[in-house]
């Protein structure tokens, strides 16, 4: 069994962002890291693989060239090889551009199963993987806690509203990462090593027939208006006095 699995460049989320004067994130000064949610499934694909289910690992990322480096990661983690879709820094990508990317991966690769992380932590969209399941055709788990391959199904465990629900999913299929699925191991100095001279091709939008036409783009940001300070009360008329005829919150 083939199993794809993405790694995508994200700013380290334990880093505090700064603005710029012109509602633009500063960038000058920050780490990144391989996206902690990719992390979780390169670490349950190198499981299958050790497990003999998985006969191979492609890692795959959309990005610069500088995402050659969490590329790397994976593959010091145990990953057999890498596949960089490269894009220009000001090219714009929204959430179906990256899966029209990957999926054109896919079908060059023709895996059995794909692996990402349930979400990205810079944007947070959660759709990549659901708007992939959707170009190819393939029936998804997201959200998993829990993964077993048997008899050409996936069974995924889901995390779900109140609770957790099982369902089995016909293969070649999608599963979408979530941070109980595993504990993602530290890349060995030996696995450093060693990914570096695994094989990492580079492809172009253009190889894989897709426009880079993003329909949704971020025009700016802002932080938060700042809180006023807080107030202690006497006691619970002074409260209610101010609660009505200052916050104006009750009548």
């Amino acid at each position: 069994m083939k199993v794809l699995v993405t790694a995508k460049r994200v700013v380290d989320p334990d880093v505090k962002v700064k603005l710029d004067g012109s509602g633009n994130l500063d960038l000058s000064n920050v780490e990144y890291k391989l996206n902690p949610f990719d992390e979780y499934g390169v670490e349950e694909a190198v499981k299958l693989k050790e497990a003999g289910k998985a006969d191979e690992v492609i890692v795959v990322s959309v990005g610069t060239s500088d995402s050659q480096k969490e590329i790397r990661t994976a593959l010091a983690m145990g990953a057999d090889r890498g596949i960089l879709v490269e894009v220009d820094e000001d090219e714009d990508l929204d959430p179906l551009t990256i899966a029209k990317l990957i999926n054109g991966v896919v079908q060059r690769e023709e895996p059995q199963l794909i692996l990402l992380g349930k979400l990205a932590v810079d944007a947070e969209n959660n759709q990549v993987g659901q708007m992939l399941g959707a170009l190819t055709g393939f029936g998804q788990g997201t959200f998993a806690y829990r993964l077993d391959i048997e008899d050409g199904y996936a069974i995924v465990g889901r995390e779900v509203d109140g609770g957790t629900a099982d369902v089995k999913v016909a293969l070649p299929a999608i599963v979408t990462a979530d941070l109980r699925l595993n504990e993602p191991r530290y890349a060995s100095l030996p696995g450093i090593m060693k990914a570096k001279k695994k094989p990492l091709d580079v492809l172009t939008p253009d190889d894989l027939d897709v426009e880079v036409d993003a329909q949704v783009r971020v025009v700016g940001y802002e932080l938060p208006p700042e809180r006023a300070a807080g107030v202690i009360v006497a006691d619970v008329d002074e409260l209610i006095e101010k609660l009505r005829n200052e916050a104006k919150v009750i009548g």
